[in-house]
């Protein structure tokens, strides 16, 4: 038995798809359990997780995820979590909750850096100081100022979770979990019902960390190219003062049912929004099939495969039945579920009438019935399985770490006592799968009998639009709350008086500097003085601009075509964003939709359309860009090409009911955003008052282009030939190589093949003389209320710095790293009760924006972001201050990006004529700032206090409460 610093080795397996060593280890003293993934990856990841299987509703485990990282015994500050996002070269840190786990992830390039933030985030997790007023400010406590004033709940989990509730689909997909799982953990929610969340008392709370954050509960996981020997001595260090301990966490399997059941909802829409108001079509429902457990990897992956041929693109024959049936809007439900013990599938319909439901679960039993029967066709499964072995290999996550997202795959296993590497090796079940396809075997049609048709352990969930359900909720709070106050007597009000006061007096008083010193941090001397830079060569083909990015991308070739936006007329731009999903979507001249989604699946990583805007520093005109993207092996690279051809030279566009199935799908994807990114609605429809850039991404993704769908739907059913000719205008105005650009990322040798295929596909492409388009934006000043039936609001304020006098300075981005994790905060999140507070600088625009996230406060919070200014004025900024600021500034710079991402950002500095010097120079400045920065930063946001426009996304009462106060303040629209 191989033993290192307390640790036996369990298993030691070779994961050659992965190019990397996983060795799993118990501690011998503890039993926790530790994988190991050792490879070349330099964003290495830690993480540690315990299961933590709640028995109700009151968020015990998502307010105990917040609560540890607010001060540990050795860390005894009020917010370890913000001083490391304040001096961290970190490119993740945060926290999840799941319904059976709470993850506590970490991310840095940087091997000290690494280490520090384990040394906070092991004691915060073992050694939390957890304190009544720890729950009161993270979970929910009473508030009251005065004794004439209402008893109120505050609480950031509180009011996250109210904004959670408020998102249709996000209450639709906890139901449809809940009504598969009535008797165990996951018939509960994790992360809280605000109508429950008040009934979690301390003892319960304290009972809940005692129980499960224990090292004996414990997967702890490393992954990257840190010393792994050091990986075990430093776990050794936090465990060895542990005690091996019987911890009840495991997950209970749910009995199976013995007939299908229905379940129906009430949500909030709007007061004129019920299903007779809106046409019949405010419904949603999902159709729900329990699965077996999460241990046969090659019955998981082949499940996931039958998700991508069922609903995986707009093609697949159970999504296009549903839209086909013009009984909804859009698809419903997360697909197949594949992170619990128990997986389930979960599809449906949104924008319904209520009468249809039993149509809707016909249908899916039906489509799911004949593919059983009549077979899966051959080419959609090969691209199917195409397109999951590519994403495999691939592994590609954004800028999400890629070890984060291993952690999390081998922890679908792993927490329940199963293997968990045999989720990361993909190897062999995708090779078992191939042999059985390759032998013909019915497969997939298997699957949909065994575990859908012949499934009685399956549930319908109904989601009804209730226009009073809003009113009854807070009516029912106030009553609940005025009850607790006729409960109490005088003395005991007295104290919730005093509790509140010192509650905010703990929120305001600063850490002292000894407790801030405890906080791990590296020095400037760590960081790197030149900025990164990105290979890139210019060069032309057949006319249109080529970039060339040579850089390592595993045998990928990335492709990015650019139209520039500037060649349409001003009313064609919300017509963007649907023409970039028709050449995908509405099929060409040879081929239906259907066979060209097979095709891009068969032969490519996927062909997808993204508008791009972003002001240009320094000029009026923006960039505007429609990009068509596209990846495939070099050995299909021609494939990928053909199929580019094709899309853009002969996509069909007169298909009415195609499109107008893409309007309402778009239309219902837009509304289901407003709540969970409501603060990035207010953020668009803001720097929309200000300059081009801004004005072109509202048309084409804001609130503006909600508005416009809306209108569409209808234009489409009225006057087909009218939306059709714009539509083939974008075409013809768009598809000009005289104003393309083409860019390229992939390795050297690749690319000396693939360049004369590039060359000749261009040299197709049309070319004629076009004028670019005059485009008139109209001046809006007014303050904006936005309503929604929401109870939290989404506030923004903000205004073009470089109008009021400022001249651009890379310490900016020191000022608002510092305000991010100080100021906004403490005034917004934690003494205001709202989940997020931001400023965010776009030093391309100019435009500077307060904003807030999941708010239930308006005014209050105006007048936080007003008291912006005072605060750096009056700021004394400490060295270990100043310099942990500038870290984090450099951390953000330098962010991790994969190699697909490295090339298309450095296209963008091309288009925006952000040289390599610039950068330099604005990190010279950013490591050179200084307190007298922040101070002479204060004169700008006073004049931005003066001169700053508001938007505001939320509820009616909130906004017409703001009007009360200063009349005619918001110019008020309903948006839902």
């Amino acid at each position: 038995m191989v033993v290192k610093h307390g640790f036996e080795l369990i298993k030691e397996q070779e994961i050659p798809e992965l190019n990397t060593m996983a060795r799993l280890y118990r501690h011998q003293k503890t039993g926790a359990e530790l994988l190991s993934l050792e490879n070349e990856d330099e964003n290495k990841v830690f993480g540690i997780t315990f299961r933590t299987p709640p028995d109700d509703s009151t968020g015990l485990p998502h307010i105990m995820e917040h609560s540890v990282l607010c001060g540990s015994k050795r860390f005894p500050v009020k917010e370890p979590f913000v001083e490391l996002l304040k001096g961290s070269l970190k490119t993740f840190v945060n926290a999840f909750t799941f319904p059976d786990k709470t993850c506590y992830p970490v991310a840095s390039q940087n091997t000290q850096d690494l280490y520090n933030l384990i040394d906070v985030y092991m004691d915060a997790v073992l050694h939390p100081l957890i304190t009544e007023q720890t729950l009161q400010q993270e979970g929910w406590h009473y508030e009251l100022e005065r004794l004439e004033d209402p008893l109120v709940y505050k609480g950031v989990v509180f009011n996250e979770m109210k904004g959670t509730y408020s998102s249709p689909d996000n209450v639709l997909s906890r139901f449809s979990q809940q009504s598969l799982f009535p008797d165990t953990t996951y018939g509960v929610d994790s992360g809280g019902d605000p109508r429950v969340i008040p009934d979690l008392t301390y003892e319960k709370f304290k009972r809940f960390h005692e129980t499960y954050y224990h090292p004996s509960n414990a997967r702890i996981f490393f992954y990257g190219d840190d010393d792994p020997e050091e990986r075990l001595r430093r776990m050794n260090e936090y465990l060895r003062e542990f005690e091996r301990i019987e911890v009840n966490s495991q997950v209970a399997v749910q009995k199976p049912f013995d007939k299908p059941r229905r379940v129906t909802i009430p949500y909030a829409v709007g007061e004129d929004e019920s299903e007779a108001a809106a046409g019949g079509k405010k419904t949603m429902v999902t159709i729900n099939f329990l699965l077996p457990e999460v241990f046969d990897s090659e019955l998981t992956l082949g499940l996931h495969i039958l998700d991508y041929i069922l609903i995986g693109t707009s093609g697949s024959p159970l999504r296009k039945a549903l839209i086909d049936s013009g009984l909804g809007e859009d698809l419903a439900g997360v697909g197949l579920e594949s992170d619990l013990r128990q997986m389930y599938y979960s599809t449906g319909l949104k924008g319904i009438a209520e009468e249809d439901v039993e149509k809707v679960e016909n249908l899916i039993l039906d489509t799911l019935r004949s593919l059983a029967e009549n077979g899966i066709d051959r080419d959609l499964v090969e691209a199917a399985f195409n397109t999951t072995e590519f994403r495999l290999r691939e592994n590609n996550t954004g800028s999400f770490p890629r070890g984060i997202a291993l952690m999390l795959r081998s922890l679908t296993t792993w927490l329940h006592d199963g293997d968990p590497v045999a989720p990361l090796a993909f190897e062999a079940p995708l090779n078992a799968l191939r042999k059985r396809l390759e032998a013909g075997e019915p497969y997939f049609e298997t699957l949909i009998r065994k575990y859908m048709l012949n499934n009685n352990h399956r549930s319908t969930v109904v989601l009804r639009p209730d226009p009073t359900l809003r009113q009854r909720m807070e009516a029912e709070e106030r009553e609940r709350l005025e009850q607790v106050r006729k409960s109490l007597s005088q003395e005991e009000l007295e104290g919730i008086i005093a509790a509140t006061k010192e509650l905010k007096r703990r929120q305001e008083a600063p850490d002292s500097p000894e407790a801030l010193a405890s906080i791990p941090a590296l020095r400037l001397e760590d960081l790197e003085p030149e900025v990164k830079r990105i290979p890139i060569e210019v060069s032309e083909e057949a006319g249109v601009k080529v970039l060339y990015h040579d850089i390592f991308t595993n045998g990928i070739i990335y492709l990015d075509l650019g139209f520039d936006l500037h060649n349409l007329p001003q009313e064609m731009l919300p017509y963007v964003p649907l023409f970039g999903r028709a050449l995908t979507e509405m099929g060409t001249e040879h081929e239906d939709f259907v066979q060209l989604s097979r095709r891009i699946g068969r032969s490519t990583g996927g062909v997808h359309a993204a508008p791009f805007t972003s002001a240009i520093r320094g000029q009026e005109r923006s960039a505007a860009w429609l990009f068509l993207r596209g990846k495939a092996t070099p050995a299909h690279g021609q494939d990928l090409l053909g199929i580019l051809r094709d899309v853009l030279l002969t996509v069909m566009l007169d298909n009415r009911e195609r499109f107008r199935q893409m309007v309402l799908e778009e239309k219902a994807m837009v509304e289901a955003r407003l709540v969970p990114a409501g603060h990035q609605v207010v953020n668009t429809r803001l720097k929309a008052k200000f300059n081009e850039a801004g004005w072109v991404a509202e048309q084409m993704g804001g609130v503006s282009y909600l508005f416009f769908l809306r209108k569409l739907a209808d234009a489409v059913d009225q006057d087909w030939p009218g939306v059709l000719e714009k539509l083939e205008t974008v075409r013809r105005l768009l598809l000009n190589r005289g104003t393309m650009v083409s860019n390229v990322t992939l390795d050297e040798k690749n690319w000396s093949t693939f360049r004369p295929l590039l060359a000749d596909f261009l040299a197709e492409l049309p070319n004629s003389k076009v004028e670019p388009a005059a485009w008139q934006r109209e001046a809006d000043q007014a303050a904006e209320g936005l309503v929604i039936p929401a109870q939290v609001n989404y506030v923004a304020k903000g205004a073009n710095l470089y109008e009021l006098g400022y001249e651009l300075d890379g310490s900016i981005h020191v000022i608002t790293n510092y305000l991010g994790t100080t100021w906004m905060w403490e005034r917004v999140r934690v003494q205001g009760g709202a989940y997020g507070g931001f400023s965010v600088f776009d030093r391309h625009s100019g435009i500077f924006s307060f904003l807030s996230y999941r708010d239930p406060n308006l005014v209050g919070t105006l007048q936080n972001y007003d008291g912006t200014a005072g605060f750096l004025r009056r700021l004394a900024l400490s060295e270990d201050e100043r310099v942990k600021a500038i870290i984090g500034t450099i951390g953000e710079m330098d962010a991790y990006q994969l190699p697909d991402a490295r090339g298309f950002t450095s296209m963008v500095r091309y288009l925006l004529g952000e040289t390599d010097e610039f950068r330099q120079k604005l990190r010279e400045q950013v490591l050179d700032t200084t307190e007298e920065d922040f101070h002479r930063f204060a004169d700008v946001l006073e004049r931005l206090n003066e001169a700053g426009r508001v938007v505001v996304l939320g509820s009616q009462d909130a906004i017409r409460a703001a009007n009360e106060s200063r009349p005619g303040w918001f110019e008020i629209k309903r948006v839902l």
